[in-house]
């Protein structure tokens, strides 16, 4: 055996226990004040609320890889690995000084890779990829963009939300972002816009498929793309529900319990939806495999 390529089963349980330590607590270190400050400030806010959540995820996710990092092959790559460590400190540190979550949070990312190239190389790289993908949900978006995102979202949803109740006989009508049914009028707010739900829901579907193991790239790519349809579609679904709960019970109804509930009922249309059509990808396929 190579003195450059070796297995990690070679080392026993505390030699290996012994390398990673120093490496943990410093990781801790770095990360837990971060995310400390995430939590009562960008963590708060409607559109990053999803942030404690992911990191738990992406946690569960690295400590199920764990045994795939320690058994790769030992082949580091230390000039990308310390290239890709010194520039993401670098890029960590600006982010912290600055108060610029968006780039302290990405820099997470990169740093990890560039401590997995020096500690065993590309094969624990690999190993680790879906949960270094799926960090990605964990960078707070900037505030421009998501005003951008949220004004283009909110109309999207509000003009849908219309035109099907307008369909379906009732006396609805749209000003901009306001709906007025009744003698009721309703302001869809950047809550409703749906981005919360799509990254979250988006989130939601990476792991779906990751638990689900499809083999087949079409399959997964499809849904994939179902995943923001779907999303928007869940959210028209919420602000109707408001709409027609304000619309039948009054106003107080429809901020009360019932706003609250609507947001539930976001979530549980958009599983459905996804799940269905998975279903009908599954029969699809299922049947193709059939003929051949």
């Amino acid at each position: 055996m190579s003195t450059t390529a070796q297995l990690a089963s070679d080392k026993t349980p505390f030699q290996e226990w012994w390398l990673w330590l120093p490496i943990g607590i410093g990781l801790l270190a770095v990360c837990l004040p971060s995310f400390f400050h995430l939590i009562q400030t960008t963590w708060q806010t409607e559109e990053n609320g999803h942030g404690p959540i992911i990191l738990i995820v992406v946690c569960w996710l690295i400590l199920t890889k764990r045994h795939a990092v320690l058994n790769s092959l030992i082949k580091p790559s230390p000039i990308i690995g310390w290239t890709s460590l010194v520039l993401s400190l670098l890029a960590f540190i600006v982010g912290r000084s600055q108060s610029i979550d968006t780039i302290e949070v990405a820099a997470l990312i990169p740093m990890m890779i560039g401590i997995l190239l020096l500690m065993r190389g590309w094969d624990a790289v690999l190993a680790m990829w879906f949960p270094l993908v799926f960090m990605l949900f964990l960078i707070p978006l900037p505030g421009l963009l998501v005003e951008i995102i949220t004004g283009s979202l909110k109309q999207h949803v509000s003009g849908m939300a219309e035109e099907i109740l307008y369909a379906a006989g009732y006396p609805i009508a749209r000003i901009g972002v306001m709906l007025s049914i009744g003698q009721y009028k309703l302001l869809v707010a950047d809550a409703c816009s749906g981005l919360n739900s799509m990254f979250s829901l988006s989130a939601l579907g990476l792991i779906y498929l990751y638990l689900m193991r499809y083999r087949s790239w079409l399959h997964n790519g499809m849904l994939l793309l179902a995943i923001l349809p779907i999303a928007f579609a869940a959210n028209v679904i919420r602000v109707m529900a408001l709409v027609l709960i304000t619309y039948y019970f009054g106003d107080e109804a429809g901020q009360g319990f019932a706003h609250m509930a609507a947001g539930i009922l976001l979530f549980v249309a958009a599983l459905m939806l996804l799940m269905a059509f998975d279903v009908i990808l599954r029969l699809v396929f299922f049947r193709e495999r059939s003929a051949s």
